[in-house]
């Protein structure tokens, strides 16, 4: 049976590679289950036979095809994944059953306890590994439990160990070495280096690059990919017609320069550093003025802040030489994630929160998990448990989010960024509201305890402040009433005077540090309870640097300076990460998938990259290029790589089903912002203002009460308001907005590296049924109708045009005519509602939700 279920999961993988290739049908011959919730179906005996389908579900499902696709074995991307996924849990780094470790050559190499050897380089045949994972009996065969290795994945090891069965050191920890374009025959299709890295490989491997898209669909699909919306009819129409050579140039010049830009691109670096404005756990209470570090990271994009920059304000922006609010701001990526306000264990709630912000930092700079070497060594990667402490002893000032069972973030988190004078005055003032309020309220204690049973009961209401007026006067001395009396117009007093001054600038941040922290221990098996060794800030001894020298704070500091040398070291030129990481960051936003797929993890465990010399080349070309984004951005959206069609190649298909030799441009399914962006932008209703606090869109009484506290901290913006673009959206760790939640919005406790690209029924209840859909449709309706006049044709061509950015045909039409008139004749509706229906239905094609 598990057999079966894995021939139809082949089956079905292969079935989506060939159907996702960008053919269009009339949307009106589609059964009701190909609207939006599964791929555009197109005819498969046009794209390929039946024979070479059913090899292709083979070759999906074995994965040979797209693993080896170079002749000789590379033991970082093909063996080295291979023999951690499978073998290190017996025979690794943590255990050595039967004397073999497979994780270091020398002792793959040597005797195990049965006197056999695992490897013998050059001699399969003597290899007792190749032996015992290729037997027929399942008392020797390898791994021993779980399925075997497939025919193919033998065949790598056993050609491995042909070929010497050497190990080399991971790519990832090898420093970049800038390279050369290769040479190719086709020189005509280069039109940038990526595009001779890419058709290198391909030309290797007996393949060529799909032909350039249409014009309409690469518009279209640079307008998502920069700025996240569509373009509107005018801008496609004046692109289409535009016969310049460098029509395409301009117009990624000119998007590139919006500001929806940063808008777009914003997002993706908050799923990395796991933005969200509530502290999660039970209350979920808002973090305040969170929403200024999502208005920072927008601002930095839209002015090409180098990357280098950008790193140092966010790790170490209140220690750089010149102290800015901006970079204030940025620390409050120490402020982003969970925290609960009443542990239960605080010293480990504690060291749970340093360990978001360090896991977070590893996989967000450095794609490393830095967090797996909390408890023990890393069980893969060559981190040592010294080297997560070392590296924890950075943070060793930084204070938590609000002291526990306190929950005033002001206290560690607010920083008032007005004028200075006007800021210390504020401080002094609220300093003596403080002082004043203790003063009082030992007074009203003294008074209320003396009171009848009764009044007592009624100082625990909101009643409190009446019954003290009234008889507060009779239950303390003439003196201490006096002293009472004094002290409440000190108060008003000092709350009329706070009223005259300007409005406090507050930003989370990391307001306030401990600039001597104590030692770092190394906490056994990760237990803040059980400290070892003292440990000193120190970089990982896999980077091979030098011992960090950081001076002891002056007098008066307000932090340790710690954070500093190492937000210098990782954004440094020279760390063997940083750049790559980035670089790839920006690749898997633009082609579906990173070089590294796994572009939060370029550890052991993660997966290798297909082109590595392009990745260490665009590294260099990052750095050369003042660490800006934009010219990144630029020349991979100007490659030919990036305008080629998905149109799929049955012979391509066959050889490389995953596309690792971008072969074709991948097709890709709108995000979730990018949906409710859209239609917001086809109704009319987008407001495209820019930056300020969230905004909570209406939500159902039912999705309310999902929450601990129904509705609490949920206040529904005003209808303009609530039409902003989603970047903007109150984003509540345990209320999303369902809109975003059903089209794979991230959990937002960890670091998300990608997002999941799920089909399933609950997009499309929600495109057709959820109340925002609904009155989107209306407003489209209204909008086609005021555009276009009171004939229904006109309407409805309007109305195709808008949603599916092209010339509808004349069928089409006739189509969309006749179905108002359906809903109209059979189903009573009027003329408004007949069209809202159709407009709807034009918000739910895939043509609408997908690209290309």
């Amino acid at each position: 049976m598990r057999g079966n279920r894995r021939v139809m999961r082949r089956c079905l993988i292969a079935h989506r590679a060939v159907c996702y290739n960008g053919a269009r049908p009339n949307w009106f011959d589609i059964p009701p289950h190909n609207y939006f919730g599964s791929p555009p179906l197109v005819n498969l005996r046009a794209q390929v036979g039946l024979h070479e389908l059913l090899l292709l579900a083979v070759l999906v499902g074995t994965g040979s095809v797209a693993s080896r696709i170079d002749a000789k074995v590379s033991f970082s991307r093909e063996v080295q994944p291979m023999l951690a996924a499978r073998c290190f849990a017996c025979h690794g780094p943590d255990q050595a059953e039967s004397g073999l470790a497979l994780h270091q050559q020398a002792s793959a190499h040597q005797e195990a306890d049965s006197s056999a050897v695992a490897i013998v380089a050059g001699q399969p045949g003597e290899s007792e590994l190749l032996r015992r994972i290729a037997s027929d009996d399942p008392s020797e065969r390898m791994p021993p439990e779980g399925e075997p290795l497939s025919p193919e994945e033998v065949e790598i090891l056993r050609q491995w160990v042909i070929e010497g069965g050497a190990y080399e050191k991971h790519w990832a920890f090898v420093p970049p070495k800038r390279q050369e374009p290769p040479q190719v025959a086709r020189g005509d299709w280069v039109a940038n280096p990526i595009d001779a890295f890419v058709l290198a490989r391909l030309e290797q491997n007996g393949l060529q690059p799909s032909p350039p898209t249409e014009r309409r669909v690469l518009a279209r699909r640079v307008y998502y990919d920069i700025t996240g919306l569509p373009p509107t009819i005018e801008e496609l129409d004046d692109f289409l017609n535009d016969d310049r050579p460098d029509a395409y140039e301009q117009l990624v010049d000119k998007l590139l320069a919006s500001p929806r830009y940063g808008e777009k691109w914003a997002r993706h670096w908050l799923d990395v550093v796991r933005y969200a404005e509530s502290n999660s756990f039970e209350r979920d209470a808002t973090k305040p003025y969170v929403w200024k570090y999502r208005d920072y990271v927008i601002r930095s994009l839209n002015d090409d802040k180098p990357y280098d920059q950008f790193v140092r304000e966010q790790l170490a922006g209140d220690e750089l030489d010149e102290v800015t609010t901006e970079g204030i701001t940025a620390t409050g990526f120490y402020r982003l994630g969970t925290w609960d306000d009443e542990p239960a264990d605080p010293l480990q709630a504690r060291y749970d929160d340093l360990d978001n912000i360090l896991s977070t930092t590893g996989q967000a700079f450095l794609g490393l998990t830095v967090g797996c070497a909390r408890c023990h060594d890393h069980k893969i990667d060559p981190m040592p448990q010294s080297d997560y402490y070392s590296l924890l002893a950075f943070f060793g000032d930084v204070t938590s989010y609000a002291l526990p069972h306190n929950r005033d973030t002001r206290v560690h988190s607010l920083w008032d960024r007005s004028a200075p004078e006007h800021a210390r005055t504020r401080a002094d003032l609220e300093a003596r509201q403080n002082e004043l309020r203790g003063v009082a309220r030992r007074l009203e204690k003294k008074a209320i305890i003396q009171m009848p049973a009764p009044d007592q009961r009624r100082a625990e209401t909101d009643q409190r402040e009446e019954l003290l007026r009234e008889k507060i006067d009779e239950y303390l001395t003439a003196d201490e009433y006096q002293q009472y009396t004094g002290i409440r117009v000190q108060l008003d007093e000092a709350a009329l005077q706070l009223k005259e001054l300007p409005p406090a600038n507050w930003v989370l941040s990391l307001a306030v540090c401990d600039p001597r922290p104590n030692p770092t221990r190394i906490m056994t098996r990760g237990n803040p309870h059980i400290p070892g060794d003292t440990v000193e800030p120190r970089f990982p001894e896999l980077f091979g640097s030098v011992k960090p020298t950081i001076s002891e704070p002056a007098p008066g500091a307000r932090s340790a300076g710690r954070r500093r040398v190492l937000a210098d070291w990782i954004a440094s030129s020279e760390n063997m990460l940083t750049g790559r990481v980035v670089a790839n960051r920006v690749w898997q936003h633009h082609f579906g998938r990173g070089i590294v797929r796994s572009s939060s993890n370029f550890g052991l465990l993660g997966t290798p990259p297909t082109h590595p010399e392009l990745l260490d080349w665009l590294q260099f070309y990052l750095i050369d290029n003042e660490w800006r984004l934009k010219s990144l951005h630029r020349l991979m959206l100007l490659s030919n790589t990036y305008q080629m069609s998905s149109q799929a190649a049955p012979e391509a298909l066959a050889a490389d089903p995953a596309n690792d030799l971008f072969w074709r441009f991948d097709m890709r399914r709108l995000t979730a912002e990018e949906v409710r962006d859209s239609v917001l932008y086809v109704s009319g209703e987008l407001n495209e203002k820019l930056f300020g606090p969230s905004i909570y869109p209406k939500l159902s009484a039912e999705v309310l009460a999902t929450q601990s506290q129904p509705g609490k901290n949920w206040s529904t913006s005003a209808r303009h308001d609530a039409s902003r673009r989603s970047i903007y959206i109150h984003i509540k760790r345990s209320l999303v907005v369902p809109e975003l939640a059903v089209f794979d919005f991230p959990e937002t406790d960890r670091s998300c590296e990608a997002r999941f690209n799920t089909t399933q029924a609950a997009q499309a209840l929600n495109l057709l049924h959820g109340d925002f859909m609904q009155k989107q449709a209306s407003y489209f309706a209204e909008r086609v109708k005021r555009e276009a006049g009171n004939q229904l044709d006109r309407q409805i061509e309007h109305a195709l045009r808008l949603a599916m950015q092209r010339e509808p045909d004349d069928q089409t039409v006739d189509d969309a005519l006749a179905l108002v008139d359906q809903y109209r004749s059979e189903h009573g509706l009027s003329e408004h509602q007949a069209l809202t229906q159709c407009s709807l239905m034009l918000l739910n094609l895939n043509e609408f939700v997908f690209l290309d």
